[in-house]
């Protein structure tokens, strides 16, 4: 016999071009991923700045419940904010990171060319026999030195565009703050194609209180973060202690990069104070201990409901993929799935009641009043009967045939 089914059906055709449709997908994606990324901060900035506009709509004096008017409010007080605390500390910043920049050209220049090692013996009073050894030290680590400048570019080079991206980012969430809902409705209408609206906007939701937690928990590591650094600084008298505070918890958002640029303006500011900026490099790496591996995963671990484990090994692999960007996008990936997963691959066992045979068909008669009351003996087998009849399809009385 023939079959007279043409190759390919339809089915394969269907998953072929759903296959190409993905991988055309990712392509884009990853063609595109700085954009994508840009935009993801922009989300959990909005995300950031939604409770301040609620609590500016149901407060506000003269615009109650104008949400225009109260992301404008919210980005004002941010603005001030950034400005009062930047007044005392970003001037002298900036001189110091500009003199730190002409000074560390010079600087390398001289470790690869040892006139460092010379000037050291000349201060320190070394013997020609130590000043040779570490001049032969640092001429055959001359490549060594030469890569830490070309590092020191590429993180110059860097520094620029994430400065670049602090002003654009808190530009794209005005849009997600205005008009968040709707462009949210338009991407479920727009996932939801095949018919299955209320599980698309189910899974929504979840991914909604899935970013707000974890924005909630990146939130309490800032606060940790800020009173540490105020604290330490304040017992160890530094200048501008409660300035440089707000801002390191504030860096406590971007990981790996945040913390490094913080310890580097305090340690700074502390060196140049003559303060005791050694015992604060030794809390510094203390504390970046206890948040990597006690309050990031146990705080992350709680909202997220993921083990903290987990939330390490989440943390490792995200940098080993995607440096910055793959630490913050796993750990809300690993929850997202879980939900998918959860909701399609696993989904919950809906409960099934057992029939009830006599409980639902007979009367309330007790027990003993039926074995003694002949009326009631004959209600009770009646309804027994019913109820039997009913659950087997097939209906007892006069005129059918009885049950087998």
């Amino acid at each position: 016999m023939i079959n007279d089914r043409t190759f390919p059906d339809r089915r394969t055709v269907n998953v072929v071009l759903t296959l190409l449709l993905f991988a055309a997908v990712l392509a884009i994606a990853y063609a595109a991923r700085r954009v994508l990324v840009l935009f993801f901060f922009a989300i959990l900035f909005a995300y950031l700045l939604e409770p301040v506009v609620r609590f500016q709509q149901r407060h506000s004096l003269l615009f109650k419940k104008w949400r225009t008017v109260a992301v404008v409010e919210a980005y004002l007080a941010f603005l001030i904010l950034t400005v009062v605390l930047a007044h005392d500390v970003v001037p002298g910043l900036i001189r110091r990171t500009s003199q730190a920049f002409n000074e560390v050209p010079v600087l390398l220049d001289g470790l690869s060319t040892g006139e460092t090692a010379t000037d050291l013996a000349e201060k320190y009073g070394w013997s020609d026999a130590k000043k040779a050894r570490v001049k032969t030290f640092l001429a055959r680590h001359q490549e060594t030195i030469k890569g830490m400048a070309r590092a020191g570019d590429e993180f110059t080079s860097r520094a620029v565009q994430m400065i670049s991206w602090l002003v654009v980012i808190p530009i794209l969430s005005v849009f997600f703050l205005l008009d968040g809902s709707r462009i949210g409705s338009a991407l479920i209408r727009i996932a939801s194609m095949g018919g299955k609206y209320p599980d698309v906007q189910q899974i929504a939701e979840e991914m909604n209180v899935i970013v707000k937690k974890y924005v909630r928990a990146k939130t309490t590591l800032c606060g940790l973060s800020f009173v540490f650094y105020s604290t330490a600084m304040l017992v160890l008298r530094f200048p501008h202690a409660i300035a440089i505070g707000i801002a390191g918890g504030v860096l406590e958002f971007v990981p790996v990069a945040g913390w490094m640029i913080s310890a580097a303006a305090i340690l700074s500011v502390g060196a140049i104070a003559h303060a005791h900026w050694i015992w604060m490099a030794v809390l510094l790496g203390i504390w970046r201990l206890i948040q990597d591996y006690v309050t990031t995963p146990r705080v992350m671990g709680h909202e997220l409901e993921i083990h903290p484990l987990m939330i390490i090994f989440a943390l490792m692999v995200g940098w080993e993929i995607g440096g910055l960007v793959g630490i913050y996008l796993l750990v809300p990936a690993i929850s997202a799935t879980r939900v998918i997963w959860r909701r399609y691959v696993l989904p919950s066992p809906q409960p099934q009641s057992a029939p009830t045979l006599v409980s639902a068909a007979t009367p309330n008669v007790p027990f003993e009043a039926a074995s003694h009351n002949p009326n009631a003996r004959t209600l009770a087998s009646a309804s027994v009967a019913t109820a039997l009849a009913d659950a087997t399809g097939r209906r007892v009385g006069h005129g059918d045939a009885p049950l087998d």
